[in-house]
């Protein structure tokens, strides 16, 4: 069995000199690894051939009970995993943490979903939503939803108890779902922090956020406690995603597995060793280390006298260029392809900066809000463009946020309120929609 089916074919393919009677219309003039579903390509979701062979081969390094390729992200796997839960479902209704990426709203109006949201005790962000096992039981006593869905790692490196959620899950015979777009290297860890292996059913994984796959490779994961879903994965992954998939997407995510294979666990274990010795060297210099994923450095630089804001001013200047940052965090995310040369630049320039005077945080309190709509009403309705200030009372009709970090200050359907609005000004979003 080849480590590299889809590579290797699209390689001969593109060293024979073919005529390119086919899409696209460059002809392989500037990317001639960029191909279709020609003959012996194999077709992306009735896989029979070499991405057969391929998406195997990542489903035996991942440990799961089956893994299918997205060339769309993990936003097309999220839809799918919603619609193989939701399938011949009459109460289409989802328990879910609150942080939850846009995309997943765009599978519930896509599905006529209707989101049930669990907030945390302590609401400090909206990235963040730290669910606990107790949180779900409390609410499975009261619904039975055909799935509970949570995000973990976070946008800023906070990880759920996944094996005591799934346990409360399993209890009440409801499927968990995992946002994991952020997790995908977890597999490797030295001892597996995968939601796969956590007692996940699904999940999605962001190949190209941690592991060297361009933008746009996902995975969905199935386990075995989920093997019921395995049989109609293809169809609900084809009935959202295009039918001209990228094969240099599907070829590096082929490539990715050889690079699996290949030390990758080695490699990870000395890159978490630097990023802790960063995160030590941070915090001694006076920066607020928060989150609990191993290669991502999230910190706050408040009580140093810099917002995050201020310390992405100062990262770019520096040609340095962070993942995400807001008035009260920074963050970096860090892989095995950073050489110890990119950390000492971005320690060294950090530690460097001298104390000012602190900053209070910002108060970023959200309440449950009133839904007035489904997702599904509200973002097929007639809208209009409204500035914030003006949106008061309001519905609103799309989730008006960009990415990173993609967390709906307001869910659509929603009547936004004079917190959603202090919100939307601390993260910069000046008009929204809302439905007419």
């Amino acid at each position: 069995m080849s480590k590299t089916p889809i590579y290797d074919f699209v390689s001969r393919y593109a060293s024979s000199d073919p005529v390119r009677m086919h899409m696209p219309g460059h002809k392989g003039k500037g990317e001639k690894y960029d191909i279709t579903e020609i003959d012996g390509a194999d077709v992306l979701y009735n896989a029979t051939g070499i991405i057969y062979e391929s998406r195997k081969n990542a489903s035996r390094l991942f440990g799961t009970y089956d893994t299918f390729y997205s060339a769309e992200g993990s936003t097309l796997a999220i839809k799918a995993m919603l619609a193989l839960v939701t399938a011949g479902k009459k109460d289409k209704t989802v328990l879910a943490s609150r942080n939850a990426h846009k995309a997943f709203l765009y599978g519930c109006a896509l599905l006529d979903i209707a989101p049930v949201w669990m907030y945390p005790d302590n609401f400090t962000d909206i990235c963040r939503c730290e669910i606990t096992a107790d949180k779900v039981e409390e609410n499975l006593l009261h619904t039975k939803p055909c799935a509970v869905y949570i995000t973990s790692p976070d946008y800023l490196g906070n990880q759920a108890d996944i094996p005591a959620i799934a346990k409360v899950c399993k209890k009440y015979g409801v499927p968990l779902l995992v946002d994991n777009a952020h997790g995908a290297y977890t597999a490797f860890l030295k001892e597996s922090e995968h939601p796969i292996h956590q007692g996940a059913d699904m999940c999605c994984d962001s190949a190209h956020k941690t592991l060297p796959v361009l933008t746009g490779g996902a995975y969905l994961h199935i386990s075995e406690s989920g093997k019921e879903y395995a049989e109609h994965a293809e169809s609900s992954l084809a009935m959202f995603a295009s039918t001209s998939p990228s094969y240099l997407i599907l070829a590096s995510l082929d490539k990715c597995n050889a690079y699996l294979e290949d030390g990758y666990g080695e490699k990870l274990a000395q890159t978490v060793k630097e990023v802790s010795a960063a995160k030590e060297r941070l915090s001694l210099a006076g920066y607020e280390i928060l989150g609990s994923e191993k290669i991502k450095i999230t910190f706050s630089a408040l009580k140093k006298g810099y917002t995050g804001l201020d310390i992405q001013k100062i990262l770019v200047e520096n040609n340095i260029f962070p993942e995400f940052t807001s008035h009260s965090h920074a963050v970096l995310m860090v892989t095995p392809e950073n050489t110890k040369e990119d950390m000492r630049r971005v320690v060294d320039l950090l530690v460097s900066l001298p104390d000012r005077e602190s900053i209070l945080p910002s108060a970023r309190t959200l309440s449950e809000g009133e839904a007035v709509l489904t997702p599904r009403e509200a973002m097929l309705s007639l809208k209009e463009t409204v500035s914030v200030k003006d949106a008061l009372g309001r519905i609103c009709a799309t989730p008006s946020v960009s990415c990173p970090p993609a967390v709906p200050v307001a869910v659509c359907g929603e009547r936004i309120t004079e917190e959603h609005i202090r919100l939307f000004e601390q993260y910069g979003t000046e008009k929204i929609e809302v439905v007419i």
